[in-house]
Parts: structure tokens; C-alpha cells; sequence
């Protein structure tokens, strides 16, 4: 019974996806148009960094995979701002009608699974481009597989900032999955340890970020995308820090009786929170955050792949940690009591 109503909440919400990825794929017809016509004109920011690519109609599908990879993360940034404003603490006369909590809700369901498959199709269509324009010599089974490699196994793909950024990339996908569709599995892990794996997505948003800022060749020079990009977080951070401040859940809300642990988690997210919405802020205005300059040596890469290792590693072990804090604590019957 319960694994049927699993199945069958996620295909009602892949119903209620269908609208919505419809439009992304609207959205990502018009980016990939825009990104193609700028190639032909010669300003694509692409072509300055990578000046073969600047046969459109051969790098056609490397230019759909940059489309959707912008989708992917435009809708990374919607489901984000709609969760975040789920689990915010409201006045009644906020969300009137059809903004009603439980739509909202049912809307960061929909965008979170398009956000998956869009980061699929980005993640398929370099793959695809690299067994076109693999050529080592080797045959047909080997291009696809040192392709598949190259575009899907994380640490493998071996040359430039793709190094870090296309390892940035992949962890975000493969994180996305789980945490993205825990939300089905509640039944049977549970309401508690579903909502503390939910409560890390956050960390898919941001490696998504700043793997578009490493590799999103669009946005390496100084300029209104690069601008944009940094502005768009500036309001994630604003509703993270709400969230912080005033979670929707009466539990945990300040004034209620918490231990000292959870103390002091809150005060550090809440310290780091401000203190990233103040350094996004100051990006934003002053314009200066490390963007490429045209023409001009980049500076090397100050990350490298066993720093990114290191983190999942940490990552992953906070995620065990959380979720063993979050185990109901056994009862301890009470002697007197049971006299």
C-alpha cells in the first residue's frame, strides 16, 4: 500500500511537470537561438574563449547542451525561491487563493523534477558532443565510452577548468537525485530524516553556481550575464535567511525549547547566511567577482579535485550525522510509573 502511493504521488507530480518543463523547453529554445545568433555574429563569449567553436552549425549541439544547462539552472533558481518560501513562517495574507502554501508546494515538486531533467539533458548533450568531436584515433565503442566517461563519471574529464568545474557539475546531478526525490521516500524513511535530507539540497544549489561560473563560458568576462548571475543569488540568500529566522514548522521556531546543539547549528547557518548575502550584495554593486578579463591570461585554478573529494566527504558524513541526530530517541520506560 505504501509503495503504491509512493508511485503514485511521483507520477501525479510528473503530470503536474508536464506544463512546466514544457515551458522549459520554451525557455531553452529561445537561449539556445540567442546563443546560436551570437555566434554567427561573432560576440558569443564562447568563441572568444574557445575561437574552433566558431562553426555554429558544427557545435550546434554543444550550444543546446550551454541552453539547457542555463534552463537547469534557472529553474535550480526557482524551485530554490519556491522551497525556501515553503518553509517560511507567512502572514495569512501573503499567499492568497491560488498562492496558497499547498500550491506553492506543489510547484517546488514540479520544477525540482524539470531541474533534474534538464541537468540530465544539459550532462547527455556533451556527452553526445564529445562523441562527435572525440577524435583519438579510436573506434566507435571507444569514443562512446571515453565520451561517457569524460561527461558522466565524476574526476574523469581530463583538461582545462573542466577539471574542477565539470566535477562541480556532476556532484550537483548526482546529489540532486537523491535529495530531489527523497520527498517520495518519506513513507518509509520517515517525515524527519526525509525533511534534514531536503534541508541540503541547498548544497546542490550552490555547486550548480559555481559550476556555471567555472565552466559557463557566458559568463567568464566581466558583463550584464555575469552581473545577472550574481544578482539572482542576492534574493536566495535574502529568503535562506528567512528561513532561518522564521521556519514554517512551529517546532522550529525560537522561544521553543532546543538544545544546545541545535543552538548553536542555527547560530552558525545563520552567521554564514549573513555573511554571504553581504558578500553577494557587495559583488553585485562594486561589479568586481573575479570575472575573466578578455584577451588577458586567466589566473590558474586555486581549487583542485581532492579539495572537492575532501568536501563530498564531509558532506556526506554531516548528512549521516544529521540523519542519526534526527532517529527518534527510544522511549525509556519509566519504573514508577509502570507500578
Amino acid at each position: 500500500m505504501v509503495t503504491e502511493q509512493r508511485r503514485s504521488g511521483l507520477r501525479a507530480d510528473l503530470r503536474a511537470a508536464v506544463p512546466d518543463a514544457s515551458a522549459a523547453l520554451v525557455v531553452t529554445l529561445a537561449i539556445f537561438v540567442w546563443l546560436y545568433i551570437r555566434v554567427r555574429q561573432g560576440t558569443s563569449a564562447t568563441v572568444a574563449v574557445m575561437p574552433m567553436m566558431a562553426d555554429a552549425n558544427r557545435f550546434w549541439v554543444y550550444f543546446l547542451s550551454q541552453a539547457f544547462g542555463w534552463s537547469a539552472l534557472l529553474w535550480a533558481w526557482l524551485t530554490t525561491m519556491l522551497g525556501l518560501v515553503r518553509a517560511s513562517a507567512r502572514p495569512a495574507w501573503s499567499l492568497p487563493g491560488r498562492y496558497s502554501a499547498a500550491r506553492v508546494e506543489r510547484l517546488h515538486r514540479a520544477t525540482s523534477l524539470t531541474t533534474i531533467g534538464l541537468m540530465f539533458a544539459h550532462a547527455f548533450l556533451f556527452f553526445v558532443e564529445l562523441v562527435w568531436s572525440n577524435d583519438h584515433g579510436l573506434g566507435w565503442l571507444g569514443r562512446v565510452g571515453s565520451a561517457f566517461a569524460e561527461a558522466f563519471v565524476p574526476g574523469v574529464y581530463p583538461s582545462g577548468t573542466g577539471v574542477v568545474a565539470i566535477l562541480l557539475g556532476l556532484l550537483a546531478f548526482y546529489l540532486a537525485i537523491p535529495l530531489g526525490l527523497a520527498y517520495y521516500l518519506r513513507n518509509r524513511t520517515g517525515a524527519r530524516a526525509w525533511r534534514v535530507l531536503h534541508r541540503f539540497v541547498i548544497v546542490v544549489y550552490v555547486l550548480s553556481v559555481w559550476h556555471t561560473l567555472l565552466y559557463g563560458t557566458n559568463v567568464w568576462f566581466d558583463g550584464w550575464p555575469r552581473t545577472t548571475l550574481w544578482l539572482l543569488q542576492v534574493p536566495v540568500a535574502v529568503l535562506l535567511l528567512a528561513r532561518l529566522l522564521a521556519p514554517a514548522r512551529p517546532a522550529e521556531r525560537s522561544g521553543r525549547a532546543i538544545g544546545p546543539l541545535e543552538v548553536a547549528r542555527r547560530v552558525t547557518a545563520l552567521l554564514a547566511v549573513v555573511a554571504t548575502t553581504v558578500v553577494l550584495v557587495l559583488v553585485a554593486v562594486s561589479g568586481v567577482d573575479g570575472g575573466r578579463t578578455p584577451g588577458a591570461e586567466s589566473a590558474p585554478l586555486n581549487v583542485e579535485q581532492w579539495m572537492l573529494w575532501a568536501g563530498t566527504a564531509v558532506l556526506l558524513v554531516a548528512i549521516a550525522v544529521a540523519l542519526r541526530l534526527a532517529r527518534p530517541r527510544a522511549r525509556v520506560p519509566d519504573p514508577v510509573r509502570n507500578q
